[in-house]
């Protein structure tokens, strides 16, 4: 296969495959399929035969001297009829097996196991008492809906995850089920075919609505996991989760005073302040100031990167860029990021930002977080969920608030999302059921969120309860690319009174409930808390500020993937920097050094790739 073709954006191929006429059982099942009437159905028909048989009976039963040609010729009839149920039973059978192999919802007759590389999460990915990664919410609903049932053959930390899938690609030991997060991984197994291809079964098995959340982002998510025009890999529907808000302890500033912030500037004067006031330090200890992560910006969601730093002067590290003139460059060489990293250099000096971030693990940062050490960090409109619902539990008092300071900062429409940071389901190459995983898709992120109004709640309540998405069969998202934001302007809508909760789908009700419990202040549960931070307050104040999604084109046939050598020089080069160790003239020596170290080929080679 040759590798300069190997990416094709899902053009006029794909879309007349997923417009032909093998649509119309998927859609009749999607608008006319219950929970259990495909079972139902199969059970009643079970049931009936078994009473024919019984009324039959008898005449094993009569003298065979009394036996004559009437008897014989019933016991022919009886003959005949029991080969016809037979036939029948297997057409019926059949049917079933068919209908379930080719629509959403269509229930599998017997149980269906599929071996799974499961990614565990930290703390039992906070699943309740007594659940696991076979035996969830998740696998329950699943088993009831379609019949299936996982069998997890392999399982990993997310830490380790990648690491671990690279040992199973290499020994050829694939389960049935696999979700890939590494490009270069996927290369090689769609190279050396070792996964199905997925494009017959995209069509057929998976939803209309699945469809339009994929087709929410543009071709070119679809167009992720095709190579060669066939759909090989599903990808991760990357929803956008917005700029990363500034979290402060607000009960700090009420204690010294302070107005809470408008602007981004201001905000940094009140860390200074908490650092003057000694805030959260014990006697013998430092204060800590903005915690920050040493990779600075991050290529995927997390907390503590200091990215508004970088987007308030339009600087977009480690990602790619079109300048001025056109030319794909690398956003971390440019004059915006140096601006960038000496306005970090300022706050170092200042004393606002961390003294010993270049020190910090990624765990000790969330440690200063959970233990009243910080008093600002830059954080996802998920981080009630972690790491604050820790604190709320171990610190009732301490109230953190979300800040949304670089609304006049957004993002232009130069700067490129590249394959890095998607997560792709693929089906090992022989499993007799490759559908399974759009089934499945289709049924979590479809039919129980907004078709099943009795009998997902369980399923659904996992939202409200924090139980993390590793504990999914398929670790992967699906939703609409303005889901987040969608989401919280419905549960709004309801709570102002301009909108009824039975119009809410069972996910945003979920969510509703939780944030209502919250408000009335009666047995409020830190997941009740963390859902209200979140939804509304986080989500809200980028509602408020009028952020709206960013849809970046991706790079072409690359996943623009930096190599290590490079991502150690410019990590070093900007903590040299912002500490004082080298002076900002090194930025220029930087640029030069990271050209002259292969970074002249690689951007020559990405320029090539998407001319």
């Amino acid at each position: 296969m040759k590798k300069k073709n190997r990416i094709l954006v899902l053009g006029l191929t794909f879309s007349m495959v997923i417009s032909s006429g093998s649509l119309t059982g998927c859609d009749s099942a999607a608008g006319s399929m219950g929970k259990k009437t495909t079972g139902v159905e199969y059970e009643g028909a079970d049931y009936e035969l078994s009473e024919e048989s019984s009324s039959d009976s008898g005449i094993d039963a009569v003298d065979p001297g009394t036996v004559d040609d009437e008897t014989k010729k019933t016991a022919e009839n009886r003959t005949d009829a029991e080969k016809s149920t037979k036939t029948e039973e297997s057409q019926t059978d059949s049917g079933l097996w068919e209908k379930a192999s080719t629509t959403p919802y269509g229930k599998y007759p017997e149980l269906v196991t599929y071996t799974l590389g499961q990614m565990s999460g930290a703390n039992n990915s906070n699943l309740p008492a007594g659940n696991t990664y076979e035996d969830s919410a998740y696998t329950r609903y699943l088993k009831e809906i379609l019949n299936v049932q996982n069998e997890n053959a392999y399982m990993e930390r997310e830490d380790r995850y990648d690491e671990y899938v690279n040992v199973l690609v290499n020994d050829h030991t694939l389960p049935d089920v696999l979700v890939v997060s590494d490009r270069e991984t996927l290369n090689v197994l769609v190279e050396n075919d070792m996964v199905e291809d997925l494009t017959e079964v995209y069509a057929n098995c998976t939803s209309p609505r699945i469809k339009a959340m994929y087709n929410s982002y543009g071709p070119q998510l679809l167009g992720a996991g095709t190579f060669d025009g066939k759909l090989m890999a599903l990808p991760e529907a990357v929803i956008d989760h917005g700029p990363c808000l500034l979290w402060m302890r607000k009960d700090w500033m009420d204690q010294l005073g302070l107005a809470e912030p408008k602007t981004l500037e201001e905000a940094m004067d009140i860390i200074q302040i908490f650092q003057e006031n000694r805030m959260g330090a014990e006697e013998g200890e430092d204060p800590v100031g903005l915690v920050c992560d040493t990779n600075f910006v991050s290529t995927t969601s997390q907390n503590y990167s200091v990215e508004p730093i970088f987007e308030k002067f339009y600087s977009y590290p480690r990602r790619w860029i079109k300048d001025k003139d056109g030319e794909i460059i690398y956003g971390s060489l440019t004059e915006e990021t140096r601006s960038a990293v000496a306005y970090l250099r300022e706050l170092y000096e200042r004393g606002i930002l961390d003294q010993n971030f270049a020190l910090r693990a990624q765990n000790n940062l969330r440690d200063l977080v959970v233990e009243g050490k910080c008093g600002a960090f830059f954080g996802l409109w998920w981080a009630p969920n972690n790491p604050l619902m820790d604190v709320a539990e171990n610190d009732p008092e301490a109230d953190w608030e979300p800040y949304y300071l670089t609304a006049e900062y957004q993002e232009k429409d130069n700067v490129y999302a590249s394959f890095r940071d998607n997560k792709y389901v693929v089906v090992r190459k022989g499993y007799e059921h490759p559908e399974i995983v759009m089934k499945i898709i289709s049924v979590l992120f479809d039919y129980s969120r907004f078709e099943d109004e009795e009998n997902a709640d369980e399923i659904n309540s996992y939202f409200a309860l924090n139980v993390d998405p590793t504990a999914r069969p398929l670790v992967i998202n699906v939703d609409y690319n303005e889901a987040i934001y969608n989401v919280t302007k419905d549960i709004r809508r309801v709570m102002s009174g301009k909108q009824k909760a039975s119009n809410l789908s069972e996910l945003e009700k979920s969510y509703y409930d939780a944030c209502m419990k919250y408000l009335s202040g009666k047995n409020v549960t830190v997941e009740d808390w963390a859902a209200y931070k979140s939804r509304i307050s986080a989500v809200g104040v980028l509602v408020d500020g009028h952020y709206s999604s960013v849809r970046r084109p991706y790079l072409v046939d690359s996943d623009g993937e930096i190599p290590n050598m490079l991502a150690s020089l410019e990590k070093n080069a900007f903590i040299q920097m912002i500490m004082g160790e080298q002076p900002m003239d090194y930025f220029d020596t930087f640029v030069e050094e990271w050209y002259d170290q292969r970074g002249r080929e690689l951007t020559e080679k990405i320029r090539e790739e998407n001319s």
